[in-house]
């Protein structure tokens, strides 16, 4: 990494010499080690590990190169982002990592063009944060007994939020107690989130509409430097 940058550095000093404009940078894609295999992803960017604010930009395969297909501002945890394989349940993080996205839901109905699967909200929906639960990380409808109400959230309770949303596969497919539940891509609300990534009602809307499961889409989250690094995904 710091010999690229250093490179990076001189071909600047060079164009600025001569007059011409410094080689474009890949696209975002192209500089991850892993994309999750598919032709659809997702990212988002913050411009550090504690920056509550940064960019998600929606990016299709085509002809062999990433193209964005849209871009939307984000909102990150209020305390910034952390990495996935050693977070902490309750610390307000988002974490970091490449991630699928195993379905869509909200309190609205699915709006026009959706392809993820998308699940209703109800009075009696809730995702169970309890780690004693053995529905821990997960939709429960109605709660269970075993899951407590102080530790789990109804979502009905979020219109704003979860007016639409996609499921994050953070801590999802083989759950670590501890480590964190409900993790969505959702819309935003009044500030920073408690470790989801958030965009405008509109861009989600945009995204919704956009993601196609056939093509394998993953959200991948992290920190950029600038236009030449990208610190970790």
């Amino acid at each position: 990494m710091r010999r690229s940058l250093a490179t990076g550095s001189v071909l600047i000093a060079l164009a600025a010499l001569t007059g011409a404009r410094p080689p474009a940078a890949p696209p975002l894609p192209q500089r991850l080690a892993d994309t999750g295999g598919g032709s659809q992803l997702i990212t988002a960017e913050a411009a550090s590990t504690g920056a509550t604010t940064g960019t998600v930009t929606w990016w299709s395969m085509r002809s062999g190169r990433w193209v964005a297909a849209g871009s939307a501002p984000a909102r990150f945890g209020a305390n910034g982002l952390t990495e996935g394989a050693s977070r902490v349940q309750g610390t307000d993080t988002t974490p970091t990592g490449l991630y699928d996205l195993p379905y869509a839901f909200g309190v609205k109905a699915a709006g026009p063009g959706t392809r993820h699967p998308y699940r209703r909200v109800q009075e009696g929906s809730w995702w169970c944060q309890d780690n004693a639960a053995r529905a821990y990380n997960r939709w429960v409808e109605p709660r269970p007994a075993d899951c407590r109400a102080s530790e789990a959230e109804q979502l009905i309770t979020y219109r704003t939020q979860y007016a639409r949303a996609l499921v994050v596969g953070f801590n999802y497919h083989r759950p670590v107690r501890g480590r964190g539940a409900g993790i969505f891509l959702h819309v935003n609300g009044p500030g920073a989130t408690a470790g989801c990534v958030s965009v405008p009602a509109a861009a989600m809307d945009r995204i919704l509409a956009w993601a196609d499961p056939a093509r394998r889409p993953h959200l991948a989250i992290g920190t950029g430097t600038g236009p030449t690094a990208i610190t970790r995904y």
